[in-house]
């Protein structure tokens, strides 16, 4: 019989209670640290007091009235959202998989407004994931996502993570647009070089097509700054935008110039959630606490701190693991050994990490975890891998 919950959840056998921090406790008291912070997005930790308070105080005045009318949190946050940014202008949905859906809505009536109904390809990298809606798994294309769900919405050409010359081939007069994760999370925390970057945006520009940046896990100060593309020095066309955004409550949005949401007028795009109250006031929050005053310093600061102490353990532990990936706080440990077994040794050890392909283990704590927390996140993953390793050796 199928359970009441449809299937498609491979869950750990682990359930909680109340989050404080970086620390989730389940129902008999046994606290774990959390490195995944539920995948990227619990990004000021558990039960952050500010954003308690912030949707506490709006869930007091108000929850829901659609995007019929004015809504003044939704306002303040993309003046924020302007302000801080490349955006002229940002549209709010609930989740990264609905950002994805209007990027590629918005590339394609960027060119259709100007005369060339033609330009709808959108070129994308093997190992991405932007989401499990048609779109996005039609833009990720791996069988993986898109086994079973055919006929794929068309309109995308997949291009070999970091081939140059392939993507040089991939652009064609049909292309509106490349879709690229700065960092990829789901595939690995593989990041794009700066001097890639550079490239692509030189490439969009040559070519008059679009530059869309899908930055929900690698985005909100994950990197140390607020968006990875900022540390290659450009700016995307588009840009999605979710999981940290919220803080935990769900929440998305994207970001774009005003040339290339020129076609975006009253009736072509919509949600009856998207900017509602309640999530708006915690992101305005979030991002009021974002842009303070020495907070992305403070992340670098960590991100050293924990990158340093990771490869020691790299070197404590050569048989289990590879390398270290990544930037800032969106780290990943390349393994030798099955990932999945470091992870389940880490249930032991009581401590949480997140599965990626390419047999990376990801680790994106709370950017606002302690150096206590960084201290013992290295002990207890120390111990994992000890075990990891006895037990594989074992097999």
């Amino acid at each position: 019989m199928i359970p009441s919950i449809l299937p498609t959840y491979n869950r750990a056998p682990l359930s909680f209670t109340k989050g404080e921090g970086s620390w989730l406790t389940e129902a008999d008291g046994t606290r774990y640290l959390d490195l995944g912070a539920g995948i990227a997005v619990n990004a000021l930790g558990h039960a952050n007091p500010e954003l308690v308070a912030a949707l506490s105080e709006q869930a007091q005045a108000l929850w829901h009235v659609s995007n019929l009318y004015q809504i003044p949190a939704q306002q303040k946050l993309a003046d924020l959202l302007v302000e801080h940014t490349f955006a002229d202008t940002c549209f709010f949905t609930n989740s990264g998989t609905e950002a994805c859906e209007l990027a590629v809505k918005m590339a394609r009536k960027y060119h259709y407004e100007r005369g060339n109904p033609e330009r709808t390809d959108i070129v994308t990298f093997t190992g991405s994931f932007h989401g499990r809606s048609a779109a996005g798994i039609a833009a990720a294309g791996s069988e993986k996502m898109t086994k079973g769900f055919g006929p794929l919405l068309p309109g995308f050409t997949h291009v070999p993570f970091g081939d140059h010359e392939a993507l040089g081939l991939a652009i064609t007069d049909s292309t509106a647009a490349i879709l690229i994760e700065p960092i990829q999370g789901e595939g690995g925390i593989r990041p794009v070089p700066d001097q890639c970057l550079k490239g692509l945006r030189e490439r969009c520009n040559y070519h008059g097509i679009l530059l869309i940046l899908d930055e929900v896990q690698c985005g909100m100060a994950r990197t140390g700054k607020l968006f990875a593309h900022e540390w290659a020095g450009i700016a995307p066309d588009i840009m999605m935008v979710a999981k940290g955004i919220g803080g935990g409550f769900p929440l998305g949005a994207v970001l774009a110039t005003e040339e290339a949401a020129s076609g975006m007028t009253a009736g072509t795009h919509g949600s009856t959630y998207g900017g509602n109250p309640l999530a708006c006031a915690v992101g305005a929050k979030v991002m009021e606490i974002m842009t303070r005053d020495g907070f992305l310093d403070e992340v670098n600061r960590k991100a050293g701190l924990f990158r340093q102490s990771l490869e020691g353990l790299v070197a404590a532990h050569p048989g289990v693991f590879a390398e270290v990936r990544g930037t800032g706080l969106m780290l990943g440990l390349k393994c030798h050994i099955p990932n999945a077994e470091v992870v389940q040794a880490g249930y032991g050890e009581h401590v949480l990490t997140v599965p990626a392909a390419d047999n990376v283990v990801r680790l994106l704590p709370s950017l606002t975890l302690t150096d206590g927390d960084i201290a013992e996140a290295v002990a207890r993953l120390d111990r994992a891998a000890a075990t990891a390793q006895a037990r594989h050796a074992a097999e």
